[in-house]
């Protein structure tokens, strides 16, 4: 019987599964998606094969829940960070500052985009997880335009000309010196783009 660590099974599970991502998460970014296999993944955790079968059968099933878990933890983190200010403003300024240090934090894996290399189901489960990302950022726009603060313009115009504002790497494949230079322009953009201006309170410090 495989020793289990943690003192319960379920503090197993987490812990054989965070050490998994981990080793998931290198492998990705140093070979890409193409490379990574699931006996090699295994080997590298110190896991036996039918171990590793009994939590990811397979290659796609492991990347679904490596995205699941690491976007489940970017969702807290931009939700903390967004409720952490009360302006609807300042709350905008921030969740645009967020995203764009998350881009810059996470360099594409190399090798076949996922829409290509996973089964269609798979993607469309990790595609599901930019939406509770989108809702965010409606409450914002909406809060701001009760506000009176933004645009009284409609949210369904407004949310993919911004999400597509926030996808583009261009914005931030920049020296680092200049990173923060980069993030606040496009923080000031977005601002003007749905018609508010920059406060001492939307001022990163």
């Amino acid at each position: 019987m495989p020793k289990i660590i943690g003192g319960s099974l379920h503090a197993h599970r987490q812990q054989v599964r965070a050490r998994v991502f981990e080793v998931l998460r290198t492998q990705l970014y140093e070979r890409g998606f193409d490379a990574v296999t699931l006996a090699g993944v295994a080997a590298e955790a110190g896991l036996g094969r039918t171990a590793m079968y009994n939590h990811f059968p397979d290659k796609d099933s492991l990347l679904v829940a490596f995205v699941e878990a690491e976007a489940a933890r970017y969702v807290d983190r931009l939700r903390e960070a967004v409720d952490a200010v009360p302006d609807p403003v300042a709350k905008l300024a921030t969740f645009v500052r967020l995203q764009l240090r998350v881009l810059a934090e996470y360099h594409l894996p190399p090798g076949t985009a996922l829409a290509s290399a996973l089964a269609p189901a798979a993607y469309r489960r990790i595609s599901a997880h930019a939406d509770p990302i989108t809702e965010q950022l409606r409450e914002i726009l909406d809060a701001g335009r009760r506000a009176g603060r933004l645009l009284a313009e409609d949210p369904d115009i407004l949310l993919p000309m911004i999400t597509a504002a926030l996808a583009s790497r261009q914005v931030v494949d920049v020296p680092p010196e200049q990173l923060d230079r980069a993030v606040e322009a496009a923080v000031r953009f977005v601002l003007r783009a749905v018609g508010a201006t920059e406060t001492d309170e939307t001022t990163a410090e």
